[in-house]
């Protein structure tokens, strides 16, 4: 993979397209006046053309110049791509659940960009999808099941303004004024005080705005800058008085104020903060000193924030899109394996909602565990879900009607509690 890392930054490094982007207005502009002046003067179109031919051939010759090392860059990249894989057979699309799904496709690139902030790039995403919806009359491929659009799924749950059949509202919707664009420009906006000038005033000011739904939702995120802003206040250097205690005066004055609130849920968080005041100035040989030494708070308070923005919005931490696409290059190799495999044995691939093979994943990557009936040793699909006795074990539905088969009451298998059937319940892990 080295070569082809050579090559990625080398093609980063020549990317720039700047130039050839003005030569090429400069090329328009050539053209353009010439066609003017010839549909200006009819007479003399021969001689505007003859005039034109000369500056035209030399901007194509400054943009050969400006593309050389972008090409020079793209054989490499090209060239280490083919040598890595050789001839190498790709799984195929036969299995792809997604493939008659572009409109999931579809929104995941359209929200993808909108969480990394791509906004104009997001907007021209939309409108193309739009045009392509009209122009091919396929409206089924940007349909869910319902017929009704993807983009007006994200702008009603937005909350945004009312969706219109026109291009244009339906990405106003989405990317306009009210829409997820404004959402994200927030979440930007506060992402970056706390990320990199370690303002916490407006993560701060959210988080009380949002207080009700945060509690309701078991965050701990209004606590947590809080604590970070104590912190800050007690370390602060500037403006020391009062004998070399300004700084924990200034954090015991902000608890004063905050902690009132949030004792109810932290009272022993906010007890220990108030007990380190007490070892000023000689804080670094007390029990506290890990709270304020850590040099990840802020990065822990940004991720913390970006999670319960998200959540307020229905939406993971993480972009799904970004998430698919690496694990699906950390199975990918894997895949081609058993592709090459199955094709050298004539075997087929007859899993449908399942992959033939365990694929590894990082912890990161792992969102749902799986469950495995006690009784039968078979793992749970949707078609034999995990189900829930009243007593509180929990076996697979085939094993359930096995042992109910024929009866109005049966006993639990692992132990003796009777239950009917009909009351048990599906368990959704």
């Amino acid at each position: 993979m080295d070569s082809i890392q050579r090559a990625h930054d080398l093609q980063e490094s020549k990317s720039n397209l700047s130039n050839a982007i003005l030569d090429t207005q400069k090329l328009i502009d050539i053209l353009q006046a010439a066609r003017d002046n010839a549909a200006a003067k009819p007479a003399t179109a021969a001689l505007e053309v003859a005039k034109a031919r000369r500056p035209v051939e030399q901007s194509f010759e400054r943009l050969d110049n400006d593309l050389k090392d972008i090409n020079k860059g793209l054989n490499a990249y090209q060239k280490a791509l083919k040598d890595k894989f050789k001839n190498n057979a790709l799984p195929t699309a036969a299995n792809d659940a997604l493939a008659r799904q572009p409109s999931l496709i579809n929104r995941a690139i359209a929200m993808h960009l909108l969480r990394e902030g791509n906004f104009d790039v997001a907007k021209t995403f939309v409108r193309e999808v739009n045009k392509m919806q009209r122009s091919r009359k396929e409206t089924d491929a940007v349909q869910d099941d319902l017929g009704r659009s993807w983009i007006e799924e994200l702008a009603e749950a937005d909350g945004a303004m009312s969706y219109d059949d026109q291009d244009e509202e339906k990405t106003s919707n989405l990317i306009g004024p009210g829409g997820l664009q404004k959402k994200f420009s927030e979440m930007y906006h506060i992402l970056y005080a706390l990320r990199n000038q370690h303002k916490l005033e407006p993560a701060i000011e959210w988080a009380r705005k949002h207080s009700t739904k945060l509690e309701a939702r078991g965050s701990n995120l209004e606590f947590e800058l809080s604590r970070l802003k104590f912190v800050e206040l007690y370390t602060s250097t500037a403006n020391i008085s009062d004998g070399g205690f300004g700084g924990p005066l200034r954090a015991l004055e902000y608890a004063r104020k905050m902690f009132p609130a949030l004792s109810a849920r932290y009272s022993r968080e906010t007890s220990g903060l108030l007990g380190s005041l007490a070892f000023s100035p000689g804080l670094e040989d007390s029990p506290y000193s890990s709270i304020y030494h850590n040099e990840y708070s802020y990065e822990e308070a940004s991720a913390s924030f970006t999670r319960e923005f998200c959540g307020m919005l229905g939406l993971s931490s993480h972009s799904p899109l970004y998430t698919a696409v690496t694990a699906g290059g950390i199975a990918l190799p894997r895949l081609e394996k058993v592709e090459r495999v199955m094709a050298q044995h004539r075997g087929q691939w007859t899993s449908v909602n399942e992959l033939p093979v365990e694929t590894p994943l990082p912890p990161g990557f792992q969102f749902h565990s799986v469950f495995v009936c006690p009784v039968s040793k078979e793992q749970a699909t949707d078609a034999n879900p995990p189900m829930m006795l009243p007593c509180g074990h929990v076996i697979a539905k085939e094993s359930l009607e096995a042992h109910s088969r024929g009866k109005n009451k049966m006993k639990c298998p692992y132990c003796p509690n009777e239950c009917s059937p009909k009351d048990c319940r599906r368990v959704y892990i």
